[in-house]
């Protein structure tokens, strides 16, 4: 028997469905249950994130369950895991990713450039904020959270003229729309860790790790490990206006990482290439540059 704490949310509900469909099929005679909870990141959806606690809010349940015995495991996006872990706890598997990038979602198919000024464009992130502040100035940005359905009832209802989501989310929750236009690089980059989905157990519990160890994919791995050492670096979280992307090919990683002010005016860009053996030292290495090149001034404001 393995017990999978999750929130409640359709999505986190995929993910560990998904988590669990593949302890299955690795482990033909294990139990799987899931144990689904809920979060304050999910109960409070009047104020910021970064007013709440920042998205480590979306864990503190799930880690709380696994330390109480209720669960063994706990399944989380990634993105939402703030850099540093509590000590009590490691990220046991990285699953395969998905499409780690962003959607610019319409009910008319227009794109950034073809609305006008003052266009409402609905997003909490900063880092989404920023890159389409930095090309596209005039247009302006709502905060929109709740889980994906409530953000596209925002736009159906005239709330709001556009959205940004992750395109992982709406694939895994087979979500179609008929106008979306993908946000790709250079103009934009994803968050650390976008579309991968990982794992969350107990420090030291050998049994759990074993079992999770088949599920973890190497390749998602490297992506990540370059990818959230830009923020660990950085000493930030997953509030701060950061962007990063590796692109492993073989033996070799490719970290492009950005960060820019909410309003978009300034923008420091960081592009490093090298062994995938030395993924955590090309984040390490992207960090210091931002830093250098004025990164402390654009987080000083925040």
């Amino acid at each position: 028997m393995i017990r999978i704490a999750t929130r409640k949310s359709l999505l986190a509900l995929w993910q560990s469905e998904h988590a669990a469909d593949l302890l299955r099929h690795h482990h033909p005679d294990l139990e799987v249950e899931l144990v689904p909870l809920s979060t304050r990141g999910d109960e409070v959806l009047d104020r910021s994130l970064s007013e709440i606690g920042g998205k480590g809010v979306f864990l503190k349940e799930l880690e709380r369950a696994i330390l109480d015995g209720e669960a063994d495991i706990a399944v989380h996006s990634l993105k939402d895991v703030p850099a540093e872990s509590p000590p009590e706890f490691e990220l046991a598997a990285y699953l395969a990713g998905g499409d780690w990038g962003d959607w610019w979602i319409t009910r008319d198919g227009r794109t950034p450039a073809e609305f006008p000024a003052g266009t409402r464009v609905g997003t909490s992130s900063l880092r989404r904020q920023s890159q389409l502040l930095a090309q596209y100035p005039d247009l302006d940005i709502v905060p929109v959270r709740g889980n994906v359905q409530t953000r596209l009832a925002k736009l159906d209802g005239g709330e709001v003229d556009a959205l940004i989501l992750a395109a992982a989310g709406l694939q895994r929750l087979e979500i179609r729309r008929e106008h979306w236009l993908a946000l790709r690089p250079p103009e934009f980059l994803p968050a650390p860790g976008q579309g991968v989905v990982v794992v969350q157990c107990r420090r030291g519990d050998d049994r759990t790790l074993r079992l999770l160890e088949p599920l973890n994919c190497a390749h998602t791995t490297s992506r990540v490990r370059a990818e959230r050492a830009v923020v660990h670096e950085l000493g930030g979280d997953c509030r701060m206006p950061l962007a990063a992307l590796a692109e492993v090919d073989g033996d070799h990683v490719r970290l492009r990482a950005r960060l820019a002010s909410p309003d978009g005016r300034q923008v420091i860009d960081s592009t490093n290439t090298g062994a995938v053996t030395e993924a955590e030292e090309l984040g390490r290495k992207a960090a210091r540059f931002i830093v250098d090149n004025g990164g402390m001034r654009i987080l000083s404001q925040l």
